[in-house]
């Protein structure tokens, strides 16, 4: 799996989330916390919860990230919405994947991190228009080296 997050122009992005089977690129506006969200909702997931959604917003499109765990494995779906606001049976699922926890943690932290390298911090924040999500990767970073760590042992 590979996500893949550019900064399109001030407040926007687009991401790309891949695997070896289908690709699909979503877009996110400033006016949602984006990054923010994804990291969180990937830490959570790791940390054990069943469930996690986030929505990035590109006005008026919205696409909504369902992710399913279940032991090791984490079901994701992505649907784009014409109304943000409308029920999940409303979206058309434009990309799907099965990974292990593992996998999905790995590619949004890589994600991050090559954003970081690619615009660091002034340029992030003059084309996002927000401070870089530090302590939500920091976040998820711990949260997933801990599990790597109590599978190990």
């Amino acid at each position: 799996m590979q996500l893949v997050w550019t900064l399109s122009g001030r407040g926007w992005a687009d991401c790309t989330i891949s695997d070896h089977q289908a690709e699909a690129e979503v877009t996110a506006s400033y006016i949602s916390t984006a990054p923010e969200d994804l990291l969180t909702a990937v830490a959570r997931l790791v940390t054990g919860e069943a469930e996690a959604r986030v929505q990035f917003e590109a006005e008026p499109t919205a696409f909504r990230w369902i992710l399913y765990r279940e032991g090791s494995d984490v079901w994701i779906r992505v649907l784009e919405l014409a109304d943000g606001s409308k029920h999940d049976n409303a979206g058309t699922e434009i990309w799907s994947s099965q990974q292990s926890i593992g996998t999905v943690a790995r590619a949004v932290v890589r994600c991050f991190d090559d954003v970081a390298r690619k615009y660091g911090e002034s340029g992030y924040r003059g084309k996002w228009g927000e401070h870089f999500p530090h302590s939500e990767l920091e976040a998820l970073r711990a949260a997933w080296h801990k599990s790597h760590r109590l599978e190990s042992t």
